[in-house]
């Protein structure tokens, strides 16, 4: 595909055109809906040639993909002074609880954006979602610093439960209007702490004094 160059005219919106357009687009979002949105619409409010937010998103569903990158990128920023040193249930908070913070001043577009991708008629997104849930989680235990070697039975049992635990908080998620979602945190925690004592069990954490600490079991 030819990309077509689109040069914006100077004293113009010094914030890069792949975020505004995002902006926009969680903008129309909620004011009518995620399904709604047209990428036309967005341009046109950006004040854009169409061919400048081509060159940025092939669809919509690539905006979704860069929304959801900002909570990537928050669950990887860096960590408080002393992280190697909480415990590895702490750590694994910190990591979910961050990328959902990121979104969580559009959670109910998110949760729209999520429902889309997996329309089962929409093959070309719920496929791909599989795929991006699985890095996902890879990320989430890189940031952790979980000390399991990939490939170990360990790592495996790790994220097949980090997996599973990773939905069902994006469920309480979905649907938690509390006050800095605490039902949320408070789901996380509980879960958290049955995967210290199950997964004290499991052979490969790093020590036995580690393993007591590990998080991962739904």
């Amino acid at each position: 595909m030819t990309m077509i160059a689109v040069h914006e005219a100077p004293g113009a919106d010094e914030t890069p055109l792949r975020e505004r357009v995002v902006d926009e687009a969680l903008h129309q979002a909620e004011q009518h809906g995620w399904e709604a949105v047209r990428l036309t619409e967005v341009a046109a409010h950006l004040e854009v040639p169409m061919a400048a937010v081509l060159a940025e998103f092939r669809d919509l569903d690539a905006v979704a993909n860069a929304w959801f990158q900002r909570g990537l990128e928050a669950m990887l920023a860096d960590k408080p002074d002393g992280f190697d040193h909480w415990p590895e249930a702490q750590r694994l908070a910190h990591g979910l609880l961050a990328w959902l913070d990121a979104l969580a001043a559009h959670r109910q577009v998110t949760v729209a954006m999520l429902r889309t991708k997996a329309h089962l008629p929409h093959l070309h997104t719920w496929v791909p979602m599989v795929f991006d849930l699985s890095r996902t989680v890879q990320w989430w235990r890189e940031s952790a610093r979980l000390p399991a070697p990939y490939g170990t039975r360990r790592a495996q049992l790790e994220e097949v439960a980090m997996t599973a635990l990773f939905l069902a908080t994006l469920g309480v998620w979905a649907n938690d209007a509390s006050d800095g979602q605490a039902r949320t945190r408070d789901f996380l925690d509980k879960r958290l702490a049955q995967g210290a004592r199950c997964m004290k069990w499991v052979p490969g954490g790093h020590g036995q004094e580690r393993s007591r600490q590990a998080a991962v079991h739904i």
